[in-house]
């Protein structure tokens, strides 16, 4: 799993963390309402990715958050597979109104296995909540396929703002638990291999007094 550390630009980890779904089910919206606060009503489908950022606190540490919006049409879907290089966390949401984008979550799924990291922190979102009078895809569905999945559910809506916070802040936390508990065993390895040699030079500054013992005695 690829993160960096960089204390002198003002935070402590950056994560990258890519959107992915079908095309127009509200990947860019979900990016402009945690990044900027806003949302389009006229938005365009993404072409090719784009990428925004924002800083936040997790526990105590400060996680820059770079946030990629890849395109969901199949026709970019060949150039948006080099961008899950190097991501820690994959937000995959469908459109609870269209349920093709809901039956397209395992392809995307295997998409991600083919070329993102194994341990890349997976969170499955049935977006779009605030149509619910529209809705094609039950909530129940959503939670029983990402049960099945082993993924974290919710269900959001970037027009109203529900759940897209929640969201991501849950990613992040799940993404810095990983970091975190891999750089405690880093340090306890190195902590390990740094009491190797200090034992073996006692035992040898032992044999040595040992031997100067016995010449003296001689």
């Amino acid at each position: 799993m690829a993160y960096k550390v960089d204390k002198v630009h003002g935070y402590d980890y950056l994560f990258k963390i890519v959107l992915i779904g079908d095309s127009g089910v509200g990947k860019s919206n979900i990016l402009s309402r945690f990044t900027r606060n806003e949302f389009c009503l006229e938005s365009k489908s993404t072409i090719g990715v784009e990428f925004a950022t924002r800083t936040i606190q997790v526990e105590g540490k400060i996680v820059k958050a770079q946030i990629w919006d890849t395109a969901g049409q199949e026709r970019y879907r060949a150039i948006t597979s080099a961008y899950y290089r190097g991501a820690v966390g994959a937000l995959l949401i469908y459109d609870i109104t269209k349920k093709q984008s809901f039956e397209n979550v395992r392809r995307w799924l295997r998409e991600l296995k083919d070329h993102a990291d194994a341990n890349i922190v997976i969170m499955l979102a049935g977006n779009k909540a605030d149509l619910s009078h529209h809705r094609a895809v039950q909530e129940s569905d959503g939670q029983a396929l990402a049960e099945q999945e082993g993924l974290v559910f919710l269900e959001t809506s970037a027009l109203e703002a529900y759940n897209v916070e929640k969201a991501f802040q849950m990613i992040l936390l799940d993404i810095y638990k990983i970091v975190s508990k891999k750089a405690l065993a880093a340090q306890e390895a190195a902590s390990s291999s740094t009491q190797v040699p200090s034992q073996t030079t006692a035992i040898k500054v032992g044999d040595y007094d040992n031997n100067s013992r016995k010449c003296c005695s001689n």
